[in-house]
């Protein structure tokens, strides 16, 4: 049974940076594609970063490219995210994605974790 935990998120103020981890079990993923997605309230999920699970290549949307490095430690099964000079726009709910087939025009994979919340104050 394939898991994806999520854990790092919480409060932070505005210029601030904050890492999101998400572990991985249950499952072989060392052809895919891995990510993290957001979702706001009334709004819909979006892509935020996407790496392969070698470690390279790596996307990013524009909104966040220069402040945010997605990163995988394939021997600990674990996807990072390291959000720095965080701003009020990027409090949503972060999800850890696994064989992530769509990110750009939608968002789609095989396997979705539970979300950790992010709140950035002002």
């Amino acid at each position: 049974q394939v898991q994806l935990v999520e854990s790092g998120g919480g409060l932070v103020q505005a210029g601030g940076s904050l890492r999101l981890s998400c572990a991985v079990s249950g499952g072989t993923f060392s052809t895919n594609l891995m990510g993290w997605f957001r979702q706001a309230p009334g709004k819909e999920r979006e892509f935020v970063a996407v790496i392969h699970w070698s470690g390279q290549p790596t996307w990013y949307t524009d909104s966040v490219r220069g402040r945010f490095t997605i990163s995988m430690d394939g021997a600990k099964n674990t996807v990072s995210l390291d959000m720095n000079r965080v701003k009020p726009e990027d409090t949503a709910t972060y999800y850890c994605a696994a064989k992530v087939t769509h990110w750009r025009t939608k968002s789609g994979a095989g396997y979705w974790g539970q979300g950790t919340q992010v709140t950035v104050s002002t």
